[in-house]
């Protein structure tokens, strides 16, 4: 949620520098079950454009309609939509819409905390009643410190809180620059994650080849430094030549991301690890834990745009904790 956060952030600059005044709405709460969870926001224009999505569309006319009363008067209002009869999740929905006007301090701490790939909390008061109310709004915590959005001021009064934790965004980095490493990029962009790309000087290779990469770095196994390998951080090794592989692998060896992709089969991938433990004995079993190779899951992929989902399908079930399998077979809610 975090990348979405950013778009809306990036979304709100350009329509200030337009003079057109923006409008937040955030779902705080929920009853029953819906198409996302508490939490998603949607940035609204004063021309009526939007930026996000609370849901898969049917509510968000709704939203821009109330909308129109907080750009008129600029006073935070709950919004209630009871979905049970009008759409296919039967939920209701709590939506705050507030004014979005964040002062510089917000903007350059909002920065500095992606940049440093901190975690920080976004804490929304609100009320279950419909309504316009001046005491409902939201604020940050950016390192203890708490800054509102708008004009810093932080809401005040007895109201429910909704507090959500936000992690850094989801980092990919890719090793290697063929076609298939392009298509994995793409997809990979198109989720919202920051794709960075490694390649080798012989491979001859720019960002402008890469769509939705955030950074293109031309380096040799034995100078290559990777910064800010954390717990939101997956890496897929995919040069095509074993040979750098298994440079590469050794090259990383004291980092820990969340996930570790490799291409190609499972003799390869066992030569691959033999060979590196023959480079590296000291090696931790911790390593290993987070190796997933062949990387992807089995959907029978076999174009790279097919590969390429497979693997982030992969990435996502390592790093939401879940054990894939179709829907039609899970019992209770599809969200828990």
């Amino acid at each position: 949620m975090t990348h979405e956060l950013k778009n809306i952030v990036r979304a709100y600059k350009a329509a200030k520098n337009k003079k057109q005044k923006t409008v937040l709405a955030t779902v705080v709460a929920l009853e029953g079950s819906s198409y996302r969870r508490p939490g998603v926001r949607m940035l609204i224009r004063e021309d009526g454009k939007r930026i996000g999505a609370v849901s898969g569309g049917c509510v968000e006319k709704e939203i821009i309609r109330q909308a129109q009363t907080v750009f008129a008067d600029d006073v935070s209002k709950m919004m209630i939509y009871d979905g049970r009869y009008r759409l296919g999740c039967e939920g209701i929905l709590y939506i705050l819409i507030e004014p979005f006007v964040p002062s510089s301090t917000f903007l350059e701490a909002f920065e500095l905390t992606l940049n440093s790939r901190e975690q920080f909390k976004i804490i929304s008061s609100f009320s279950k009643s419909e309504g316009s109310d001046a005491g409902l709004g939201s604020f940050f915590v950016f390192g203890g410190k708490k800054i509102g959005l708008r004009n810093d001021a932080v809401p005040t009064g007895d109201k429910e809180l909704f507090e959500q934790q936000m992690n850094p965004c989801f980092k990919l980095i890719i090793i290697g620059a063929e076609h298939d490493a392009v298509q994995l990029c793409s997809f990979a962009s198109l989720t919202g994650w920051e794709v960075t790309i490694v390649a080798s000087a012989a491979e001859e290779k720019n960002i402008n080849d890469f769509p939705g990469a955030n950074l293109f770095l031309t380096e040799e196994p034995e100078m290559l430094s990777l910064n800010s390998i954390d717990e939101q951080t997956a890496i897929v090794l995919m040069t095509h030549s074993y040979v750098r592989d298994l440079k590469y692998l050794l090259a990383i060896k004291e980092s820990r991301p969340v996930y570790l992709g490799m291409l190609g089969p499972a003799k390869r991938r066992e030569k691959l690890l033999n060979e590196f433990i023959e480079n590296y004995p000291e090696v931790s079993d911790a390593f290993f834990d987070v190796i997933h190779g062949p990387a992807g899951l089995d959907i029978g992929a076999e174009t790279a745009q097919e590969i390429a989902m497979a693997i982030l399908s992969e990435i996502l079930s390592v790093t939401r904790n879940k054990e894939p399998i179709m829907l039609k077979d899970k019992q209770g809610r599809i969200h828990t």
